[in-house]
Parts: structure tokens; sequence; C-alpha cells
């Protein structure tokens, strides 16, 4: 997915003066948690372990949250205690409508003109993360998807994805920003160098692990922030 070249703005302001690298969680960061979009996979994820274990749908949702809970994802738990197909389970939890979302102008405008290059990193898979970027006119914005495959299945906060991506992609961490609404997620990007920014907009479990020394800002809306940082456009 290659993302067109761009000048930069005669200056970003600090932490960001020597990011040439930006990396983006997808769900719930780069649209709103209030869209509720996870709530239809959480429902399809509840039906799935329902299905595996025999059992009503308050036994599943209790599942799902241990597993998310402990393990970081709903999969990751399952994977460990049932040895489930990770392809089959993420094709069937991802099989949502996707009208929830939509294009927000200040948000593609702002990808098109960030300089350097742009990058996803997600815990879903790609064929699910290349139907949300369609869904928000996000196709052709990033030069690299990263998705929990690529992480060798171990998903983040696992310091192993972080350093495949970098390796993956040459990324200098020295030189890179890491953009998240699960705070958790930003501690291992913060080990690496990379400026860490949180987007903090209801997502559950969200603030689980906050540590203020592990975030360089703390955001609510990644269009905003992006018409903010690069100014105006004329």
């Amino acid at each position: 997915m290659p993302a067109s070249l761009v000048a930069p703005p005669a200056s970003l302001a600090p932490p960001f003066t020597s990011v040439s690298e930006w990396i983006f969680d997808l769900d719930n960061t780069l649209y709103p948690a209030s869209t509720g979009l996870f709530s239809l996979i959480d429902a399809r994820m509840g039906a799935y372990i329902s299905e595996l274990l025999g059992c009503d749908a308050i036994e599943a949702r209790r599942v799902q949250k241990a597993h998310f809970h402990t393990h970081g994802t709903t999969l990751a738990g399952l994977m460990k205690s049932h040895d489930i197909d990770p392809h089959q389970f993420l094709a069937d939890v991802h099989a949502i409508p996707l009208d929830r979302i939509a294009p927000d102008p200040r948000l593609v405008s702002g990808l098109g003109r960030l300089p350097g290059r742009k990058f996803i990193f997600t815990n879903g898979d790609a064929p699910y993360a290349t139907r949300v970027l369609d869904a928000l006119g996000l196709s052709d914005a990033f030069d690299g998807l990263h998705d929990i495959h690529a992480c060798d299945l171990r998903p983040k906060p696992n310091p192993h994805g972080y350093r495949l991506l970098c390796d993956s992609f040459g990324i200098d961490p020295a030189r890179s920003c890491l953009v998240e609404d699960m705070a958790q997620n930003l501690r291992p990007a913060k080990a690496l160098g990379m400026v860490t920014v949180w987007v903090d907009n209801g997502s559950e479990r969200g603030n689980h692990d906050y540590d203020q020394s592990q975030v360089d800002l703390v955001i609510d809306n990644v269009g905003t922030w992006l018409e903010d940082l690069l100014g105006d456009e004329s």
C-alpha cells in the first residue's frame, strides 16, 4: 500500500521534530471507539466461544473477557487453552458490516500530508484491516501493514511483534512514533525509543496499565491531532 510522498511542513513541534516513521494502531484509533464497531466483534466472539464450549452467552462472555484481560486478546487465550485455528477464528469474528465507520476528511488529509512513512500495526489480521482502511478512505495512505500473523500470533504488548515490525520495514525506533488507544501497548514502543501517543477515547481497558512516563502525548482524536500538528493546509 504505497503512500504518496509529501513535502514536510516547515517544522513539527517537539517531541515529533525528528519523527519520520509513523505507526498507527487500527481499531478504536483511526476511528472513534464510540462507533461501537468492536461491540459487533465482541458479539461474534461470544457466539464463537458459546459454540466452541457448548455454553450459554453469559459464560461465553465471562470466558472471552477473562482471556482478553489475561492474554491481551481473546484469540491468544483461546489458542493457549483450546488450540483453535487462528485463521478460522479471525475470519469468523471479523465478518461484520462496516457501515458504522466512514472517512474523516481531517484524518484523510492529515495522513496524506504527514511527512515520512506510515504503517498500520494491529492485533487484527490483514484482510479485516484492509476492509476497515477501505471504509475509512485510507486504502492508499500507508506504506505497510503489520498484522497479528506478522507478529507470529504474539499480540501487543508482547515486545516480539514490535521488534519484527521494525526489522520487517527497516524502521529506526529512534525516529518513530506509535499512536495507540491501549496505553499498555505503548510501553514496549517507549522501551525501544519511540515517541508515544495515547488516543484516550473510551476504549475498553484503554487506560489499563497507564504510566505517564511511557506516554509523550494524550489525544482524543487522531484527525484533530494531525490537523493541529501539521497546521493550516493552505
